[in-house]
């Protein structure tokens, strides 16, 4: 069974216990300042019984160890100082990130009114900060799929009448 307890100041480790002839050992699995993705990898990999990486997560937390979040934590929280430091978005992207907010709510619990943005800002969101290379590429195969769509000759007659003015 993995475990977390605190060394140093600021220093962690994740150790494993086990019952031998003389009694319960414990041997270190990883040490670390951060429990990260690759910290995980490391434990799961030496331990006899690997636990899940929210094992490991609800030990660290429970001994104190600060856990490093997703990329999208990581980005809220650059967002969140930048904030408090004077600096503010765009205001499109303003709007975009209280919807995408927003949207996480039940209609009810929601404190702006829905339609905040149009839907083509909001469908035209996964693409804002995308790389060049990445747009381009969505483009080029937008092009060649309309390349490809077969071409309708129009007819030289209408086939409806004439409205006439009276």
């Amino acid at each position: 069974m993995a475990y977390v307890v605190a060394t140093q100041a600021g220093r962690f480790e994740v150790r494993e216990s086990k019952a031998t002839e003389k009694g319960p050992r414990s041997r270190t699995l990883a040490s670390f300042r951060e429990l990260t993705d690759e910290v995980v990898e490391k434990v799961q990999a030496a331990a006899e019984k690997p636990p899940t990486a929210e094992e490991l997560t609800k030990a660290a937390l429970k001994a104190g160890a600060p856990v490093h979040g997703s990329e999208l934590d990581e980005a809220a929280k650059r967002t969140l100082r930048g904030i408090a430091s004077g600096d503010h978005p765009r205001p499109m992207l303003r709007r975009l990130l209280l919807d995408a907010l927003q949207a996480e709510n039940p209609p009810e619990q929601r404190s702006r009114p829905a339609g905040l943005v149009s839907d083509a800002a909001r469908s035209a969101g996964e693409w804002i900060g995308a790389p060049v290379e990445e747009r381009a590429k969505a483009l080029r195969d937008l092009l060649e799929l309309a390349d490809a769509l077969p071409v309708r000759p129009r007819p030289h007659e209408i086939g409806f009448p004439r409205l006439k003015s009276v």
